[in-house]
């Protein structure tokens, strides 16, 4: 399926006909779902037109739905998705219409955009996906009322379903150049000209084009009323019309997997075109030409517009650009403007150096490229004989064309570096396709496997050195630093460079690079020399490697195959004469047996299996004794550890699950004594036939056998019982500390979070605590290491409050995260007397839970109030608070009760106590019927995002704002208002008693989507936004109305 990298894609499979499964529930999706879709149904929101999964795992529940929360916060839409109410909600006058009003009769959700046009724009973006997919076999069709979509008064026409995107990032470097500022404002002119439709820019690589594009593209999202929608495509050499029409549906979030016939595709593509009234579509470092209608891109029309980027006019002409325009290197006096900013500000030269540095400007050739990577690699260089040094270089070196200019610049820039690592981890860049998002853990882990990275005692001082390099590289504009959705930290590579790159490995035939080349075979015979040391096919297409293929390349130290799905067999024969390897890439493969010639690599020092899902067969691995890391990872087929493991004498890194065994074999972890990182993941079983997701294996390991290994420094393990860990935490050596560990103690019967991944980030340092029970009367304490980061407690059965479990939590200074599950008998988090009682560790401690910032609570039956008033000034840094289905829970943040009277002081009460909760940004509240306030006292949350209640029968209001009888306690300014700045989101699903979200008048900036279902006695928000600031449509209503009509059926 061609679809985005969202990690949320991993929770459903595709079926036989097409639709997609949820691995949790079984709910299928319709063959063209969305994404969103997806999220909606994992987040646990209703309202959405999509069913709610009621088996998703809360940590899995609670990513889907923030995603989707900052989703909306991007996109600050109007509206979202099929939310109604029955309940009309009126709201009280304020001045110039700046307060949200009822706005239609049976709508309850309502948004206070920046703008009209993205507000529409995200609300019709949503209701779209909603229609567009038919889940009737599901019983959930949604239905929209006739007037959705339909032009609205105010300015407002067209066809808005879309947001504009996203802007790209632009290098930091100041622009120069009155021939930059004369050619952003022709292009710009043209981009206002409605004769104009096709524009071509052309000029040699490294001049600038696509940083001039990036700005152009930046300043029409900024600019709204010259298209909808703004597409950006990067093209690249390596060219097809599938490729291109994927990259086109992939930014209409349009979906063509189920097309094999590009004619086919090109229909379905243009008529989705077609339905954007305005758009504008870039193709940037475009080398082919090809027929619009080929593709699907019809010619455009008025307001439509395709803007192409290339190094070659001719590219242009063929492709009847009506204006094009040639992008020139810069004048002498604009390169040493650029130059000189990227030196630095406040460089002084002395006179001598400053000729120099003009100079080596004027080599540059006005090329932006040239000049910052050549700047980049002279910053805070202040000795004469090496600027010197630098312009004899530039000058001795001799090129036939401006091209070869480019590459000499960087190639010089590369010499410049002497420090041969850094060096050789650049080049390791340039195994990775074009225009890549590298992800640096992966980099790093390459350097370390090839011996880049030497001469380190442990794999944390290996990936520092790693980050070390990485930032240098970019430092010296060799590479440029990115992030990927995720949110990894990355590096890219910029073509030129990586052209460059690959020239310098393939010198003396040294390297074959062929990464995301749309490979279906491996190269042949002849491209396999005797020189080669590094050859990458990764990213391509290729089915099987044959018994004819048998390489004689005794030098290969580097082998990349990853990521060619479709790859299911390679022949013994293919290693068979490849003994110098080392480094062996087979990750997200087909593969479904490893060749038994592997078992003959002796050199091998780094085999890669990571999520060969259809593996049944690795090899004896007797012989492999170099072998410094194994990766075994989501290898789920595989039914049996792999023969000879305990001959790997030399490993450091191993990653594996239990393949189907229930214990990890006793004896093996003592034989790996210098293992530095040991992952022991679940195993879970292959899908079966009805495409039903096999049940999660966990496999156990020996407490005193991990703690045997003296050189560990990551741990992920499961340990049996409290006996286990304990021998572990006894075994282990105390003078050393974990840099990482996720360790889960206990029978994992019905446990579903497996090791607690968290998709915003599991804290490095995990203990998670499941189905144990605590002995108070024994004395029982569970023991946790100091630096502890994240707690998480499942189905404990007779703890009161956290310090029955442990007295010892109050040394966890560095505790970020704390998750109670189903424990029946906690009544609260801790106990006031408790709290009062409890040694400080030190002088300088700043109070227990002083570093906590997120809180998860959910079934727990006993739970009445989760944090005692005297724990609030505590809580400084307190980010996230979540709790759901507590039967009992009465307050989230009690006063005292009568056992505890004093605690307080005999004149205080609670009720005219003021407390800060500075960084709270999300409270959610779900199933907690006998709640009916948040806190006794007055609370102040300045930095609150989002606030979300559902199922809460007796809640009566929200926010225990201030009274005109309570003057002066929120501020000066006003004795009757309450001021949220922050908050975003605001939910509030049926809550019948409710009468008020806040008894005063609640002023919210920042509000962007409010939601509102069956709350039947809610008559009045008293909610003041400033939706119409700025003289923005004074006529909100009457714009609104139409786009806020919606049934279900």
């Amino acid at each position: 399926m061609a679809r985005q990298k969202d990690r949320f894609w991993d929770h459903v499979e595709k079926l036989d006909d097409g639709r997609f499964n949820c691995t949790f529930c079984g709910f299928k999706f319709a063959v063209a779902t969305s994404i969103s879709r997806i999220k909606w149904h994992l987040s646990g929101e209703e309202g959405h037109g999509v069913a709610v999964c009621g088996q998703v795992p809360q940590q899995v529940q609670e990513a889907a739905f923030l995603d989707m929360l900052h989703c909306s916060k991007r996109h600050k839409g109007i509206a979202s998705s099929s939310n109604f109410n029955d309940n009309p909600i009126s709201t009280t006058p304020q001045e110039q219409n700046n307060e949200v009003d009822k706005l239609a009769g049976d709508a309850g959700t309502i948004q206070a955009p920046d703008t009209m046009v993205q507000a529409l724009g995200r609300f019709l973006e949503e209701i779209n996906e909603m229609v567009m997919e038919d889940d009737i076999e599901n019983g959930t069709g949604g239905v929209v009322q006739p007037g959705v979509g339909a032009s609205s008064s105010g300015g407002l026409t067209g066809n808005t379903n879309e947001t504009p995107g996203d802007p790209l990032p632009t290098s930091s470097t100041k622009l120069v150049g009155r021939a930059f500022e004369q050619n952003t404002n022709l292009i710009w002119s043209w981009l206002m000209d409605d004769e104009v439709s096709t524009i071509g820019i052309y000029g040699m690589g490294g001049v600038g084009k696509t940083t001039m594009m990036k700005h152009i593209h930046n300043k029409l999202l900024e600019r709204l009323g010259i298209s909808h929608c703004v597409y950006w495509v990067t093209v690249s050499r390596d060219f097809s019309i599938e490729r291109l029409q994927n990259l086109i549906a992939k930014c209409l979030r349009f979906d063509l997997s189920s097309e094999d016939d590009d004619l086919r595709r090109a229909v379905k593509l243009s008529k989705e075109l077609r339905k954007k009234q305005k758009w504008i579509l870039i193709l940037d470092d475009l080398w082919n030409t090809f027929e619009l209608h080929e593709v699907g891109i019809p010619d455009p029309v008025k307001g439509c517009k395709l803007i192409m980027t290339t190094r070659s006019e001719r590219v242009c002409q063929r492709m009847d650009s009506q204006k094009k325009i040639k992008v020139k290197p810069l004048s002498e006096s604009e390169a040493w403007d650029l130059f000189k900013e990227k030196l630095g500000h406040g460089i002084t030269f002395c006179q001598e150096v400053k000729r120099i540095a003009v100079d080596i400007a004027r080599e540059c050739a006005g090329l932006p490229l040239g000049i910052i990577t050549i700047a980049g690699s002279l910053r805070r260089v202040d000795d004469l004989h090496e600027w010197r040094n630098t312009l004899k270089k530039l000058k001795e070196s001799k090129c036939r064309d401006m091209e070869d200019k480019v590459f000499r610049l960087l190639r010089f820039s590369y010499d410049q570096l002497h420090d041969l690592a850094l060096q050789q981890c650049l080049l390791n860049c340039a195994l990775f396709p074009e225009d890549h998002e590298i992800v640096r853990k992966e980099l790093i882990d390459y350097l370390i496997d090839e011996g880049v990275i030497e001469r380190v005692e442990s794999r944390q001082e290996a990936v520092d050195e790693g980050h070390t390099m990485l930032n240098r590289l970019e430092s010296v504009c060799l590479l440029e630093g990115a992030k990927n959705m995720y949110g990894d930290r990355c590096v890219k590579m910029h073509d030129l460079i990586r052209d460059m790159a690959i020239q310098i490995l393939q010198e003396n035939s040294q390297g074959m690079v062929k990464a995301g080349a749309r490979l279906r075979e491996v190269p042949g015979a002849e491209e396999w020399t005797e020189n080669l040391t590094r050859v990458s096919l990764m990213h391509n297409q290729i089915e099987e490697i044959p018994s004819t293929h048998s390489p004689r390349c005794p030098s290969l130290s580097t082998l990349l195959l990853c990521d060619n799905s479709q790859l299911q067999f390679i022949a013994d024969s293919f290693f068979e004469q490849l003994h110098g390897l080392k480094v062996l890439d087979l990750s997200r493969t087909g593969i479904t047996k490893l060749p038994d010639s592997v078992s003959e690599l002796v050199s091998l020092t780094a085999l890669l299996l990571i999520d060969c899902k259809m593996l049944r067969h690795v090899p004896s691995l007797e012989k492999l004794r170099a072998l410094k890391r194994l990766d075994l990872s989501g290898t789920r087929a595989l039914e049996k550890i792999p023969q000879g493991m305990e001959c790997l004498c030399n490993l450091r890194y191993l990653r594996m699950n239990g393949c189907g065994e229930k214990e990890f074999p006793s004896g093996l972890l003592p034989k790996l004594s210098h293992l530095q990182v040991f992952v022991l993941e679940e195993w879970i079983p292959p899908a079966t036939k009805d495409n039903r997701r096999g049940q999660p294996a966990p496999v156990t390991v020996k407490g005193k056998e991990v703690g045997c290994l003296r050189k560990l420094e990551s741990l992920v393990c499961h340990f049996e019982g409290y006996s286990d860990y304990v021998e572990y935490l006894k075994s282990r050596d105390e003078t050393k500390s974990l840099t990482t560990y996720q360790i889960l103690v206990g029978p994992l019967d019905k446990y579903h979070y497996g090791y607690d991944y968290d998709y915003d980030g599991c804290r490095r340092k995990t203990i998670v605590w499941v189905n144990l029970s605590i002995d108070r009367d024994g004395g029982f304490q569970v023991m946790f290491p100091k630096d502890i980061q994240q707690l998480t407690i499942d189905n404990n059965d007779d703890a009161t409050s956290l310090c029955d479990v442990s007295s010892q939590i109050k040394y966890a200074t560095d505790l970020e995260v704390i998750k109670i599950f189903s424990c029946y008998s906690m009544e609260s988090l801790v106990s006031s007397s408790w709290f009062r009682s409890a040694p400080l560790p030190s002088p300088s401690y700043n109070g227990i839970f002083s570093g906590l910032k997120r809180f998860n609570c959910s079934g727990c039956k006993s739970m009445k109030k989760l944090f005692p008033l005297v724990l609030l000034p505590s809580l400084v840094n307190l980010e996230n608070i979540r709790v759901s289905d507590c039967e009992k829970m009465e307050e989230i943040i009690g006063g005292t009760r009568p056992d505890e009277e004093g605690v307080m002081g005999e004149e205080t009460s609670s009720s005219n106590i003021e407390f800060k909760l500075p960084k709270l940004t999300m409270l959610a509240l779900e199933g907690l019927p006998e709640l009916k306030r948040i806190c006794s006292a007055k609370l102040i949350c300045d930095s609150i995002g989002a606030i979300d209640v559902r199922n809460c029968e007796k809640m009566e209001e929200i926010i225990g704002g201030t009274r005109s009888d309570e003057e002066g306690v929120m501020g000066e300014e006003s004795s009757t208002d309450l001021k949220l700045p922050k908050l975003i989101f605001l939910q509030l699903i049926r809550l019948p008693e409710l009468k008020s979200i806040c008894s005063a008048k609640l002023i919210c900036d920042s509000l962007q989507l409010i939601q509102v279902r069956n709350c039947e006695k809610l008559k009045r928000m008293g909610i003041c936004l400033s939706l119409l600031e700025n003289g923005e449509h004074p006529n909100a209503k009457d714009v609104l109305r139409p786009f806020l009509k919606l049934v279900k059926g």
